[in-house]
């Protein structure tokens, strides 16, 4: 008998998400999309007048899954679920995305203190004939940040490559006052809904 493939193709650079599928047993290839170079972006991650940032995140996630999904296919690589995934942070109705330099880590981290702002990551799986999204929203609420926890904060790598400019799995942490919501979630990967589009697309999950 022919032995099931349960690996998936992964359409995402971040770590953090290789480590959540590792965490719940997942095996899977890198199939990383360009981000820059000549010819630009294969997804493009700009934000369309008057997009919120729900639209947005799925949006965004299931172009990912559709690029390297066709990827797979020109490539002529063994089909396999495709997973893609994006995540954004709101407050006050803006999308805070990466910030491109330290004055713009401080503001946006100026921003969120004190208050309490949404974290929405969606996820995305393309597999032949599937094609399914989920996006799961949390409220993290930050304590209030001092200018000097801030500077020294935006001082080291941590706020830089990530939206909202921090990552709860690092220093931020320290900020945390209170999450509802998906803990995976927030840094990049709600296991729950992740499971649920796998299965959905044929992966033999527990």
């Amino acid at each position: 008998m022919k032995p099931v493939d349960k690996k998936i193709y992964l359409a995402s650079k971040s770590p953090r998400r290789r480590e959540l599928l590792r965490q719940i047993g997942v095996d899977f290839e890198l199939l990383l999309l360009r981000s820059d170079g000549p010819r630009g972006a294969d997804v493009t991650e700009e934000v369309i007048p008057n997009e919120d940032a729900y639209a947005y995140v799925g949006r965004v996630a299931m172009e990912k899954a559709d690029f390297a999904w066709n990827l797979v296919q020109r490539r002529h690589l063994v089909h396999r679920p495709v997973l893609s995934a994006d995540t954004t942070v709101s407050i006050d109705g803006a999308i805070l995305g990466k910030p491109a330099n330290t004055a713009e880590a401080i503001a946006m981290l100026q921003q969120l203190s004190g208050r309490t702002h949404q974290v929405l990551t969606a996820v995305a799986v393309r597999h032949r004939d599937f094609a399914g999204q989920i996006t799961q929203v949390s409220d993290v609420r930050f304590g209030a940040l001092s200018p000097a926890s801030i500077q020294a904060y935006c001082a080291t790598s941590e706020p830089y490559d990530k939206a909202g400019a921090y990552g709860i799995q690092g220093l931020a942490a320290l900020f945390v006052e209170h999450i509802e919501g998906s803990h995976s979630g927030i840094m990049g990967l709600p296991l729950f809904e992740t499971a649920q589009l796998l299965r959905q697309a044929g992966l033999p999950l527990p």
